[in-house]
């Protein structure tokens, strides 16, 4: 009875196992999601295990790393560690409402000048050409400095330098599919543009959004500590990694101050390209039958997978 408990469950692991997209059990997936989520939780728990107030000046300044301080301290006698911490607050919350209101806005923009057409397209997609002439850092930079430096200017800047890609893509997809038979079908039906937009078109263009918003979610990160560098964006004493960084531009002997807020951008930054590229590749059809075939070690068009579920999936 043992021996047939172990094979049972066993079998279950294995089922549960298969169960999960051959995508998202990629190395790069488990390495990327097991990051983010760490980050995620410092995020949360930051305020009760921060060992010091991230404001307080009451520590000896420019400490190296040791037994007191883990990550050292700074200019002002701050403990780095602390403010590392914290400034995981400040830095993904406002990374993602800037994508998400550049991915609602673009969406929306997108829809329209796809599925109206006319002087409508050619108005809306001008101006979103008329956005994407200038190069993307320069152009939050201005946006950002005649707004004033502050974090929710440099968010509002984010979003007018990223919208654009959203509205560009958006439109491509809907004008693939406005003419389709189902969505002509709808408008016969009595559908209004809005309903048409909102039940026929706009669930079809879902995924390729959302792996778009995913990998952008670094780009974001990035914008946004950059104009945090450039003091465009938070402002001192915030704890934010960007500023951390500009901080220890006057202090290059004190090697902890920028290489350890530069480590977490670049880990958190990394982490969620590895969740948008295993996104992609969950929501290919295709390139999940091929992982599929992979990990069972057969070909798609071999015994090991029907080809005929191949061709319905790539349907």
């Amino acid at each position: 009875m043992s021996t047939r408990s172990a094979h049972s469950t066993r079998l279950r692991r294995g089922r549960l196992f298969r169960a999960i997209p051959a995508a998202w059990r990629t190395p790069l997936a488990i390495v990327g999601a097991a990051i983010a989520l760490a980050w995620v939780v410092i995020a949360l728990i930051a305020p009760w295990v921060a060992p010091h107030d991230p404001l307080a000046q009451q520590l000896p300044r420019l400490t190296a790393p040791g037994d007191v301080t883990l990550m050292g301290t700074d200019q002002v006698g701050r403990d780095v560690f602390s403010r590392l911490l914290t400034g995981a607050r400040v830095t993904m919350p406002l990374a993602l409402i800037m994508v998400v209101c550049a991915t609602v806005l673009g969406t929306l923009i997108g829809s329209v000048a796809g599925y109206v057409g006319g002087w409508v397209d050619e108005a809306l997609m001008r101006l979103t050409d008329l956005m994407m002439a200038f190069p993307t850092v320069i152009l939050a930079m201005i946006i950002a400095a005649s707004l004033g430096p502050s974090l929710f200017n440099a968010v509002i800047a984010g979003v007018i330098v990223s919208w654009p890609q959203y509205a560009r893509v958006v439109r491509s997809l809907v004008l693939s599919l406005r003419t389709q038979n189902y969505v002509i079908a709808g408008r016969l039906l009595g559908y209004s543009p809005w309903r048409s937009l909102r039940s026929d078109i706009l669930p079809n263009i879902a995924g390729p959004v959302l792996v778009l918003a995913s990998l952008d979610i670094g780009t974001a990160i990035l914008l946004l500590t950059g104009l945090s560098f450039l003091g465009l964006g938070a402002q001192p004493p915030t704890a934010e990694w960007g500023s951390m960084i500009s901080g220890a531009m006057s202090h290059i002997d004190a090697w902890w101050l920028g290489v350890f807020p530069g480590l977490a951008i670049l880990t958190v930054v990394m982490s969620f390209n590895f969740i948008g590229d295993s996104l992609r590749d969950a929501l290919d059809p295709l390139s999940s039958a091929e992982r599929e075939g992979a990990a069972g070690g057969t070909d798609p068009q071999g015994a090991g997978l029907d080809p005929t579920a191949v061709t319905e999936e790539g349907r």
